[in-house]
């Protein structure tokens, strides 16, 4: 290319901030960062920005945070249509049209070994099944839920010591660094993704609240992956016989 890749980022919490950070580092240009909209958030509900919103304004990057991505409305403000949009933990499905907008598509990082835990909670899923190891894949985005080719992945191995928020914080580490390694090729087309193999697909449901009530029948393995698996979010809780809970 002639001139520097224009790059688009989409990304909402913590997990995407060192992605983002890194991008920025290493000199790339980011032209527009889409992030969801202001939540409540705390006891006071108030409207609380989300990591990338933060760390975009001490940085200076321009940020879109429409409501739905429903239609292409909001593209207006984003001006020349990007090479690549890069996508960490948004928290909403991509539409077709602007999966196909940038010039190169939408690459996402993965927390996981794809095909295994496609979905919403790969780290919690790897802990609670026992897993030895875990990772981070970079695949190109298409319809279907973490369906895409893969261009890269790295692994790690996994420890019956580490939270899921832990992982989490190895895990966003490994993805940037993994991007950084890929996205020269992905831009210059020399990297092509490999296809997923759907006989080896798992799929790692949303986690709810229900999920982190201990149940005192399991074995102490299975408790202990509980309480990991699911710290930082939703916290177990446990019953006594006599109703007090833990």
């Amino acid at each position: 290319m002639s001139s520097r890749p224009r790059i688009a980022f989409a990304g909402t919490p913590e997990f995407a901030v060192p992605a983002l950070e890194a991008l920025l580092s290493s000199g790339t240009n980011i032209v527009q960062v889409l992030t969801q909209p202001d939540r409540p958030a705390g006891r006071g509900r108030k409207l609380t920005r989300s990591a990338i919103k933060k760390l975009s304004a001490t940085r200076g990057l321009s940020v879109y945070q429409p409501v739905t991505l429903r239609d292409d409305t909001g593209l207006k403000s984003w001006g020349p249509r990007p090479d690549l949009l890069v996508v960490v933990a948004y928290g909403l499905l991509f539409p077709e049209w602007l999966l196909q907008w940038p010039r190169h598509g939408a690459v996402n990082i993965h927390a996981s070994l794809l095909p295994r835990w496609r979905g919403a909670a790969p780290i919690q899923r790897a802990i609670l099944e026992g897993d030895r190891q875990t990772g981070v894949s970079i695949m190109k985005m298409q319809l279907d839920l973490d369906s895409g080719p893969v261009y890269d992945q790295r692994s790690v191995e996994m420890n019956d010591s580490e939270t899921a928020g832990m992982l989490s914080d190895r895990l966003a580490q490994l993805g940037a660094e993994l991007l950084l390694d890929t996205l020269p090729g992905i831009l210059d087309d020399s990297l092509r993704p490999s296809p997923q193999d759907e006989h080896a697909v798992t799929y790692a449901a949303k986690i709810s609240k229900d999920e982190a009530a201990l149940d005192w029948q399991q074995d102490a393995v299975s408790l202990a992956r509980r309480v990991r698996g699911f710290n930082p979010w939703p916290i177990c809780v446990a019953s006594l016989s006599d109703g007090r809970i833990l």
